[in-house]
């Protein structure tokens, strides 16, 4: 889990699931300076939910849920609500820091059990694309430009050759997202780990002027949501995803079933590196016309497109405004998952949602279809939470 907390008597920005172990390390870091500590400003009108990667094993064979898998949302709500009292200004999808005449944005997060299936399908070298999308793409919902990437590579036995194809993932996502690998470190723990298997936590640093952050504070009813495609699950609800997989009777080998006659083995699907949304929403930024920017990661839809909005405010989302992209039609079928607990759980096949004004939206819907494409997918209504038609 991760979640960017700072206080005054502790001005740093901390994760919850960084804390510093006591093992033999190699520290990789950059002659061009050494890792900043940084304190995250409050942001008044929202927390951050926790996004917790776990596994588990629930009860029930049929119409799964995230729970199911071991996944308690609202229990990470929970932790949030308490933190909250102990650390009041936990942000939103960043953590803000003033600077002079700006604000330097912070992240941190990790790939979740999405490592489980690169152990099965021995993918390592998008692994780390994945590590990076996670963090930038958080910060750069407040409109910050990364600066630097800094990565926590752990493993019982190092295996050098494997860990080269993590870093040059690594390295592959900070040039996607026009970033410096700034350093990181490699721990190895004997006994700590299965052998053959290693954990990632990745943490960035972008800077945004304090005039241009995009905060969500003058979104109103009647602006639009545009989304941006993703590239499949990216890397959340794989606890889910393997809960379906071991119950759906398929091996990652098999093929993905009904896409629209493409062959493609279900490993490499599910595989698909987490899109780097940087370059393209930066451009679309310097444009006008953008309130408000969500990932959707943990939570999907329905918990993270509230997030960005004032309190009053709601979202209505046209379900069949975009294609639903196989795997998730796969994921819904082969497990009984429910609509709800699909949209709570999965991107759904948009990445990211830009709420921008409505007379900008035929522009930006156009500029869009030059690169990966975009879609009208709703509009923000009087109310609260996402509804769906």
């Amino acid at each position: 889990m991760s979640a960017n907390l700072g206080t005054a008597a502790e001005p740093i920005l901390r994760s919850m699931a960084g804390r510093k172990m006591s093992s033999p390390v190699t520290n990789r870091a950059s002659p061009m300076g050494r890792p900043l500590r940084l304190p995250p400003v409050a942001r008044s009108r929202l927390i951050e939910r926790l996004r917790i990667s776990c596994s588990g094993v629930g009860s029930g064979s049929r119409g799964l849920t995230y729970k199911d898998a071991g996944v308690d949302i609202d229990a990470g709500s929970e932790l949030v609500r308490r933190i909250a009292k102990l650390a009041p200004g936990i942000g939103g999808f960043g953590g803000l820091f003033p600077l002079g005449d700006s604000y330097l944005v912070a992240g941190t997060d990790g790939v979740g059990t999405k490592l489980k299936l690169a152990f099965e399908t021995g993918i390592h070298d998008t692994i780390g694309i994945d590590l990076v999308a996670m963090s930038v793409n958080d910060i750069v919902t407040s409109g910050a430009k990364p600066l630097f990437f800094l990565d926590y590579f752990a493993t019982s036995n190092l295996d050098v050759d494997l860990a080269e194809k993590v870093i040059k993932g690594i390295v592959d996502g900070c040039q996607q997202s026009d970033c410096v690998l700034l350093g990181g470190e490699t721990a190895e723990m004997p006994d700590f780990y299965a052998k053959g298997e290693y954990d990632l936590s990745g943490f960035a640093v972008g800077i945004v002027k304090r005039d241009e952050v995009i905060n969500g504070k003058d979104i109103e009813a009647g602006d639009v949501l545009i989304g941006l495609p993703s590239s499949g699950v990216h890397s959340n609800g794989f606890s889910l995803v393997r809960r379906v997989l071991a119950q759906s009777g398929l091996s990652l080998n098999d093929q993905l079933p009904n896409n629209n006659g493409k062959p493609i083995r279900l490993g490499k699907a599910l595989m698909a590196p987490t899109i780097i949304y940087v370059k393209q929403v930066l451009d679309i930024i310097s444009k006008g016309g953008v309130k408000g920017i969500a990932h959707i990661t943990g939570g999907g839809f329905t918990d993270n497109i509230p997030r960005v909005f004032p309190s009053g405010l709601g979202a209505k989302i046209f379900t069949d405004s975009w294609e639903i992209p196989a795997v998730f039609k796969w994921l819904k079928e082969a497990g009984g998952v429910e609509d709800a607990e699909m949209r709570r759980t999965f991107n759904m096949g948009i990445g990211m949602v830009l709420v921008v004004r409505s007379d900008a939206t035929a522009r930006i819907l156009s500029e869009c279809q030059g690169s990966s494409g975009a879609y009208r997918i709703g509009e923000v209504i009087v109310g609260e939470g996402v509804e769906y038609v």
